[in-house]
């Protein structure tokens, strides 16, 4: 490779060198902290609206409005956490929304009225919608082989969130009430702030800002974390690495080598799992979008319980996954540079079914009938796995770019 001064790595071949290990896993343990952060603050919603409703005489469409103006929040919040966060830093992003969410959640258990109550609820979910900040942030830690299988052990902190809010929600509501409720729902926030300053900024993201000793430093520390040890010389761009690579026709082979309603995701996630690292993201996508249609078609007629039950257990656990690998795969196709708010504003598009979605629940309880509805999701349910197929990318085996115009495909 020449004189030892010449020598120099990139950032995968870094992550490649130091492996998964206690670094990678203290890095997903507060990411998965915001992720069971939101899910909490998103399933309280499913408890504290009807404990509300009595005693504040709230209507059916009060009620729901409560879960819209929180995916409101999540609209705006979703593009402007993507936008500090490649502009500032990812941890400038996860910081300013940890704050908010912190202070607003704690805030709505002390809410006079129902009008302060979806105010601050806006501001909860303006403060939620960095959670898919947290998905780029630590898939920027995580080396090529197997980055599918540990985004989808990431993904079910999401699954423990809703489950710990399900037993919380159980236990406070009889004994305490709803406040008391909203109020403990927004620890995992706080606890975000207590131990920012633990974790690292991405390495790459310094990367793409010229920051290439700081990023180098933070490669060393977890190299002795993981009991590893960087390639020798000194790291460089992938973009300047990857020029040099092709002129001298260096081969990339070398680099390769992610409640009832809560546990209906786990089957999925392991089946995500399974099949992403293997069949790749788009066909992943495509089979639980298909099994999910499958499954939610008989109740387009009214079925008997155990019929019903099924299937929106079984669709659920299909689409549930199907969301997950899509949390994986769009952060893979945006540049360094561009990821946090490219999957911002995707993010926030898909926030308007969130507003949408309570709306027609009361709607369908309301008419007593549920033909309509589930028409409805099985043909949002065709266009998304029409919108998977014509999309261009399979990012199996890719290495993550860093700039929009050099996409790298490790064969």
């Amino acid at each position: 490779m020449g004189d030892e001064g010449s020598v120099s790595y990139t950032l995968d071949e870094a992550l490649g060198a130091i492996g998964f290990g206690r670094f990678q896993l203290i890095v997903l343990a507060y990411a998965g902290l915001g992720w069971v952060a939101e899910a909490m603050e998103m399933m309280l919603l499913s408890f504290v609206g009807p404990a509300m409703k009595p005693e504040w005489g709230l209507s059916a469409s009060q009620e729901s409005l409560i879960s819209t103006v929180a995916f409101g929040g999540m609209l705006v919040g979703a593009y402007s956490w993507g936008r500090v966060s490649d502009a500032y830093g990812r941890k400038k992003g996860f910081l300013g929304a940890s704050i908010l969410t912190t202070l607003a959640g704690f805030s709505c258990a002390f809410a006079p009225n129902y009008i302060s109550l979806l105010i601050l609820r806006c501001l909860v979910g303006a403060g939620l919608s960095c959670a898919h900040v947290f998905t780029s942030w630590f898939l920027e830690f995580v080396p090529i082989p197997n980055r599918g299988a540990w985004m989808v052990v990431f993904a079910t902190f999401w699954t423990v969130g809703t489950i710990m809010e399900a037993s919380l929600a159980w236990w406070i509501m009889p004994r305490y009430g709803w406040r008391w409720l909203l109020g403990l729902s927004a620890v995992p926030s706080l606890m975000l702030l207590l131990f920012f300053r633990l974790v690292p900024e991405s390495p790459r993201y310094l990367s793409t800002q010229g920051r290439l000793a700081e990023a180098q430093q933070i490669l060393k520390h977890g190299a002795a974390l993981n009991r590893k040890e960087l390639p020798v010389g000194l790291l460089v761009s992938d973009h300047i690495k990857t020029k040099t690579n092709d002129d001298n026709n260096e081969s990339l082979e070398s680099k390769t080598s992610s409640s009832q309603r809560s546990s209906s995701s786990l089957p999925g996630l392991g089946l995500a799992a399974i099949l992403l690292d293997r069949v790749g993201r788009k066909i992943s996508m495509v089979i639980m979008l298909v099994s999910g249609f499958v499954l939610l078609l008989p109740l387009i007629v009214h079925q008997n319980e155990v019929i019903t039950t099924g299937s929106l257990f079984g669709s659920r656990m299909f689409i549930s996954a199907s969301f997950i690998i899509v949390l994986i795969y769009a952060p893979e196709v945006y540049p360094t540079n561009l990821r946090t708010t490219g999957v911002g504003i995707a993010t926030a598009i898909g926030r308007t079914g969130g507003m949408v979605y309570p709306l027609i629940v009361v709607g369908m309880k309301a008419g007593c009938h549920q033909t309509v509805p589930v028409i409805l999701f099985e043909v949002t349910i065709l266009l998304c796995g029409l919108s998977v197929v014509i999309l261009p990318f399979e990012t199996k085996g890719k290495e993550l770019t860093d700039t929009i115009d050099l996409p790298v495909q490790v064969k």
